[in-house]
């Protein structure tokens, strides 16, 4: 197994409301956030959303696709999502949303390791072309996001 830990930061010209109100939807994210070819809703959660378990596909620059689960541990309306990754990649995903005057800031923190066997032993090589890649599926968000809401969204990459 490899592990990655990424960290994304993206700062959005909108309310926290607003990018809350559109990060707490993932069943949604394929309308807006073009590396994300499906998402499928495996369980329902609490009434609150969590436990709730989603299967996500996506793709980014390089020809392929990786295919994992979420099962959501954490939610925490106007600031946190966290979730448990599971299948070709396992791990934790944090999404935290700040607000900053007329801004939100936007962090996401992933850090897992793959079990693509595939994956495991390009690793030593193709180490710094999957977190380029993943940099590209972060960057194709704030994009799809910026559309989504009309407004600026500006990226860091940790």
């Amino acid at each position: 197994m490899a592990d990655y830990r990424f960290s994304t930061v993206w700062r959005v010209e909108a309310s926290v409301q607003e990018v809350w109100e559109i990060l707490s939807h993932p069943d949604l994210w394929p309308e807006w956030w073009g590396s994300l070819v499906q998402v499928i809703e495996i369980k329902k959660g609490d009434v609150r959303g969590i436990g709730a378990l989603h299967r996500y596909t996506w793709k980014g620059a390089l020809p392929y696709r990786i295919t994992f689960d979420i099962h959501v541990l954490t939610i925490q309306p106007l600031c946190l999502l966290e979730g448990e990754a599971s299948g070709e990649v396992e791990g934790r995903g944090l999404w935290s949303l700040t607000e900053r005057g007329r801004e939100t800031i936007v962090r996401y923190d992933w850090d897992i390791r793959t079990n693509a066997r595939w994956m495991n032993v390009l690793a030593p090589l193709a180490g710094p072309v999957f977190r380029w890649n993943h940099d590209r599926v972060m960057r194709d968000g704030a994009k799809g996001l910026a559309r989504r809401l009309g407004a600026r969204v500006e990226v860091y990459d940790g």
